[in-house]
């Protein structure tokens, strides 16, 4: 029905810069908060960013002044700019979404299937 399809991670030295992207397609009717949350190994996955369809961000504290999370409304896409990266930000990244399929009523959780960041001291 609703598929998340996540790019932009890849391997960068400490202090660099990446940008993710996640773009929703599918039977959507309306998406309403998007996000981003991280797995290291061994560890949960937790919230990184999250943003309304208005526009509301709320960040984990650990990332707040570094990453930007925004997204673009008429595609469906919500992007995370990383700067000022950090070894402790090497992580699987999932984009998640909750969506109104066509037909439906109430909004569920998509994921996407992750993109490995790695920051190389």
């Amino acid at each position: 029905q609703v598929e998340l399809v996540e790019s932009g991670g890849g391997l960068v030295q400490a202090g660099g810069s990446l940008t993710l992207s996640c773009a929703a397609s599918g039977s959507i009717s309306s998406t309403n908060d998007m996000g981003w949350y991280r797995q290291a190994p061994g560890k949960q996955r937790d919230l990184v960013a999250s943003i309304t369809n208005f526009g509301m961000a709320t960040y984990a504290d650990s990332v707040k002044g570094r990453f930007t999370i925004s997204r673009d409304n008429a595609k469906n896409t919500v992007y995370l700019q990383m700067n000022s990266l950090k070894p402790v930000d090497t992580a699987v990244y999932y984009c998640n979404a909750w969506v109104v399929v066509q037909g439906a009523y109430n909004a569920r959780d998509f994921w996407g299937q992750g993109t490995q960041v790695t920051v190389s001291s």
